[in-house]
């Protein structure tokens, strides 16, 4: 699955998800974990709705966003597009945070991992 983490150097998560300009796209399973890409957000609008927005729309193809802060708004934003916002409270590592989340993966995920687990995957039911 596609997350998000909100840093400015690629090792710590450390960035308000309102201010953040770019954010690390990494793909996770319980087995391997890689970077894919730094999606930059242009300043969009005026107010914080118009940014907001912006940056969830970046983020559209993210399972999970990992950041330090999030505003109730932004995170109803993100949870409106099917992307569970994950805040930390602290600065914390991003390669620690990814290791004990593939950790979780690898074991019971709860209910609302699995359901992200299986963003934008399609189910299908074949007849035999």
């Amino acid at each position: 699955m596609k997350i998000a983490f909100t840093t400015t150097d690629g090792s710590m998560i450390d960035q308000h998800f309102g201010q953040c300009e770019n954010f690390q796209i990494w793909e996770v399973g319980p087995d391997e974990a890689a970077f894919l890409e730094l999606v930059t957000v242009e300043p969009h609008g005026s107010d914080e709705e118009d940014r907001i927005a912006a940056r969830a729309k970046a983020l559209a193809d993210c399972a999970i966003v990992y950041t330090m802060q999030v505003g109730g708004p932004a995170a109803a934003k993100l949870v409106a597009q099917k992307i569970h916002p994950m805040k930390t409270n602290i600065e914390v590592s991003l390669p620690e945070t990814v290791g004990k989340l593939q950790e979780v993966l690898r074991g019971n995920p709860p209910p609302w991992l699995r359901k992200a687990m299986n963003k934008g995957q399609t189910v299908s039911f074949e007849e035999e």
